[in-house]
Formats: structure tokens, sequence, C-alpha cells
């Protein structure tokens, strides 16, 4: 009997970790139509989320051969989506995706704002950071 629950438990241990760990296998995919829209998705796959993301970037207005993926991750990990601007006014957005911890993700947002690497942005800011399971962190 002891040996039994014993067993149940530690099969609760390995399906509560696979259960976390599921959550973690989550894909992420952004695609965007420069001048048009753009679209994130999560997913249980890469190519689901890819397929959604630009699902999303068509239902915002712009042709499907308009959006193009700019970053996809699997598993998800910790991502982010910057607002960059040139000072000659062009400006574009950059995700990074994949990341394990989220202070590291945090990191590489300030990397690619700094100004002394890119002295011609007169503008860089995080737009969004997402944790592993796609949830946004900041407000809208």
């Amino acid at each position: 009997m002891v040996i039994w629950r014993m067993m149940a438990v530690l099969g609760l241990g390995v399906m509560a970790q696979g259960a976390a760990a599921q959550d973690w296998a989550r894909a992420i995919a952004y695609a965007q139509a420069p001048e048009q829209s753009g679209g994130v998705a999560t997913a249980a796959t890469v190519e689901e989320a890819i397929a959604a993301a630009v699902a999303t970037c068509v239902a915002g207005g712009a042709w499907e051969e308009d959006c193009f993926v700019s970053a996809a991750c699997e598993p998800a990990g910790w991502s982010v989506d910057i607002f960059l601007q040139h000072q000659e006014g062009p400006h574009w957005h950059e995700m990074i995706c994949g990341i394990a911890e989220e202070a590291t993700i945090k990191a590489m947002a300030a990397a690619v704002c700094d100004r002394e690497a890119r002295p011609y942005l007169i503008e860089c800011a995080v737009v969004q950071v997402r944790d592993p399971s796609g949830v946004k962190q900041m407000g809208e």
C-alpha cells in the first residue's frame, strides 16, 4: 500500500513537471507587413504559430504576401517586441524570442536599444514582453 501511494505521488510530480514543460514547449511567431499590419500568435507547434500570426497580420488589413515572419521560436521562451526609428524617418520592429529567463530578454532589449551601438536611432522602446506561455507582461 505504501509503495502504491509513493508511486502515485511520484506520478503526480512527473505529471506536474510535464504540464510545466508543455507550457514551455509552446511556440510563438511574429509576422509583420511594414506600414500595414502585424500579428503574434502562440500555438502547439511553430508551424501553427506562424500560420496564426500571418492570419492575424492579414486580418489587420495587409495582403498575405506582404506579411513576413520576423521571428518564430519553439519553445517560445520569453519574447520581446521592440520599436525602433531611424533618424531619417523609417521605423520598424525587432523581435527576439526563445529566451529562458525574463532578466535575459530585458537585457537583450536594452542592448538592441543601446544608442552608442546604434547612434542613428531617435527612438527605441520595448512595445511588449511575453512570458513563455505568450502572456503579455505590459499593458496595452
